[in-house]
């Protein structure tokens, strides 16, 4: 540092300033306390405000970053439960078939599905919005297909409840065991008249008093001796618009109104009414009108195997 002088009018010569040397070191000295004085504020200032702000904005974008992680594996959860749904609605397509019920059709599917809503202006980023939005669509669409898919098995578990019913009141086994005259329904020549007649039913030969089962659950409408040709017979309501009628017996073995179950022994075959020989006179009825019964045997199952198996089950 160079020195400093000063005209001293007392020694009438210049002399040096020793004060001006001792006075720049304080000015240099206090200059550099306030630097760092104010450093210091500023420093103290940018860590209370900047540098906590800061630190705090890491954890939120770590955060953000996190969540918006997990919103991708939502995603694509939501996306396999979608697909798994997608194939229970084809396997319960399958099964409204097996019960006799109409498919649904995959516009029936799509109906009330909107578009997604917008997210990004609830408070969201873009991205984050959009995602919201895809996730709030998928969730409404499952929703929906899970509401369609119970109702769905509902109604197929009712159908096939009432079908298990119904398939146990068909007129659906032999009645008897025996011969079975070919020429049986329909029109064929009167084997006493000697005429071309109708043939409202099926005929099985065999001797008399052999065992003659129901052939459907029902309730026994009628049961003893016509007025016609039919002889002794047995008449039973299954519901469902059936009715079956087992005629030319030699004895019935239940009473009106009776409940019977498929492969009940209900009466003896024999040659009552008007008939050529000993034989059971079958018919099945649907609304009233007259079918064939053969429409309706299950041929590869036997009414003694029948009533074996279910005699097993019992």
């Amino acid at each position: 540092m160079g020195k400093f002088y000063y005209f001293s009018k007392d020694r009438l010569r210049f002399v040096e300033a020793r004060w001006a040397k001792t006075r720049m070191i304080v000015v240099v000295a206090a200059a550099t306390l306030v630097t760092l004085f104010a450093g210091f504020e500023v420093n103290h200032y940018l860590d209370d405000t900047l540098g906590l702000g800061l630190g705090r904005a890491k954890v939120l974008a770590e955060e953000n970053s996190a969540l918006k992680d997990q919103l991708r594996r939502i995603t694509s959860r939501i996306g396999t439960l979608e697909q798994r749904l997608a194939k229970l609605g084809e396997s319960g397509n399958e099964l409204r078939l097996l019960v006799d019920l109409p498919k649904i059709d995959d516009d029936v599917r799509k109906v009330g599905v909107g578009g997604a809503i917008d997210r990004a202006g609830l408070g969201f980023s873009p991205d984050a919005g959009k995602m919201m939005s895809e996730i709030h669509g998928m969730l409404d669409r499952t929703e929906r297909e899970l509401q369609l898919q119970t109702k769905s098995y509902n109604e197929v578990l009712s159908n096939y409840e009432l079908n298990k019913v119904k398939f146990s009141h068909i007129p659906a086994i032999k009645p008897m065991e025996g011969y079975y005259i070919p020429y049986g329904f329909g029109m064929r020549l009167h084997p006493v008249l000697g005429i071309m007649k109708h043939h409202p039913g099926l005929d099985i030969a065999n001797d008399v008093d052999t065992p003659v089962y129901a052939s459907g659950n029902g309730i026994v409408r009628y049961a003893g001796r016509t007025g016609g040709g039919y002889g002794i017979m047995v008449e039973v309501d299954h519901g469902f618009g059936y009715t079956s009628a087992y005629a030319h017996l030699s004895k019935a073995l239940v009473r009106e109104g009776q409940q019977v179950k498929r492969g009940q022994l209900i009466a003896r075959s024999g040659r009552t009414g008007l008939v050529s020989g000993p034989h059971l006179h079958y018919e099945v009825r649907l609304n009233g009108i007259r079918q064939n019964p053969l429409d309706f045997f299950f041929d590869d199952v036997s009414i003694l195997e029948y009533r074996g198996q279910v005699g097993s089950a019992n």
